[in-house]
């Protein structure tokens, strides 16, 4: 009878030790999210940037502009501080010489480019455009277009601090994070 004690506790003990390793497993796989260095630095840059937009608008035009919050174009740009967080991040986590910060870092620069450039000159079109629509005569079909988003891209210095931004952002969340880890 003992023989069937011992064979019954030792199913039970590993039923319940593999069960707690599934939990674990799941917990871990699902919950990881919420310690990803990389996400959390772009979200926490993101943030910060809109949130500066939003508040340097009520400074320099004293009204509150809500569109800010999830608005692209002005000062910093939240496309670069997300990037340069995500990148800068994926190197402290990764390692600075690998595939996954090459390819953060590529897709920083590519983010980056494409906000001075591409999108920086279809705002100041939108811009022309919008001058020649607001000079039609009344009577023309296009009077009462819609203006385009003057706004969509950024000059070299609002992406410079966006890039700073992230930047800062990242390390801070670095330290945070070996802070926190050291501490438990």
């Amino acid at each position: 009878m003992d023989d069937v004690t011992a064979i019954a506790a030792s199913i039970i003990q590993n039923t319940v030790s593999s069960s707690a390793t599934t939990t674990n497993s799941f917990v871990s796989k699902y919950l990881s999210i919420f310690t990803n260095l990389a996400l959390i630095s772009a979200i926490i840059a993101f943030s910060i940037a809109q949130l500066i937009k939003f508040f340097l608008i009520r400074y320099q035009e004293s009204r509150w502009d809500v569109k800010q919050l999830i608005g692209s174009g002005g000062m910093p740009s939240s496309h670069s501080a997300t990037v340069t967080a995500l990148a800068v991040a994926v190197g402290f986590e990764d390692g600075f010489g690998g595939t996954s910060f090459a390819t953060a870092m590529i897709f920083a620069c590519v983010v980056m480019h494409d906000a001075l450039g591409v999108r920086l000159h279809a705002g100041r079109q939108a811009e022309v455009l919008n001058q020649i629509v607001f000079q039609l005569p009344a009577e023309h079909p296009l009077s009462d277009a819609r203006p385009l988003r003057e706004l969509i891209g950024h000059t070299p210095v609002q992406v410079l601090a966006g890039l700073i931004l992230g930047l800062v952002t990242s390390v801070i969340s670095c330290l945070v994070k070996a802070a926190v880890t050291q501490a438990w």
